[in-house]
C-alpha cells in the first residue's frame, strides 16, 4: 500500500481522498482537479459529494448512484468514501472525507487530516460515518 496522501490545504480532504482511492498525489490530484474547476478553496467541497464523485467518474471509477447510511464496519463494501464529522452549520450539512479500504482483508480508514500523526486508522470506534459512497472498479 503506498502511504496515505495528506490534504494541502484545510478544505482538501475530498481531493486527497480521490488521491488516496487513485493511486495519485495531492498536487497530481489538485492539477486534475483545478483542470475541471474544482478548487480545494471551495468550502462546497466540505457539504456536496458532486466534486469527489465528477472527480473519480472522470478517471473512470463506478461509484454507487446514492450515499448509503452507515450502519457498521463490517457491511462496507471493499472501497468507500466516508463521511466522518458530520454536522449542520446554518442548515448546510458538512463533514470531512476519509476513505474505508480492506487491504489484504484488513479494514483500514486513510485520513488525509495533516494534525493527525498517523493518518492510517483503526481505532473505528472514534469514528461515527454518516454514510458512504461505494467505490468500484479502482
Amino acid at each position: 500500500m503506498l502511504p496515505p496522501v495528506i490534504q494541502e490545504e484545510a478544505t482538501g480532504c475530498g481531493i486527497a481522498s480521490v488521491a488516496n482511492i487513485l493511486g495519485k498525489s495531492y498536487q497530481q490530484m489538485k492539477a486534475i482537479a483545478n483542470s475541471m474547476g474544482i478548487y480545494a478553496d471551495d468550502k462546497s467541497l466540505w457539504s456536496d459529494t458532486e466534486y469527489v464523485r465528477k472527480l473519480l467518474t472522470n478517471a473512470g471509477v463506478s461509484l454507487s448512484p446514492e450515499e448509503t447510511p452507515f450502519n457498521s464496519w463490517g457491511k462496507l463494501p471493499d472501497t468507500a468514501l466516508l463521511a466522518i464529522k458530520y454536522h449542520v452549520v446554518n442548515n448546510i450539512n458538512y463533514w470531512h472525507w476519509v476513505v474505508f479500504k480492506r487491504i489484504n482483508g484488513q479494514p483500514v480508514v486513510l485520513d488525509s487530516a495533516s494534525y493527525l500523526p498517523n493518518n492510517i486508522l483503526t481505532d473505528f470506534d472514534a469514528m461515527q460515518p454518516k454514510w458512504f459512497i461505494t467505490v468500484k472498479g479502482t
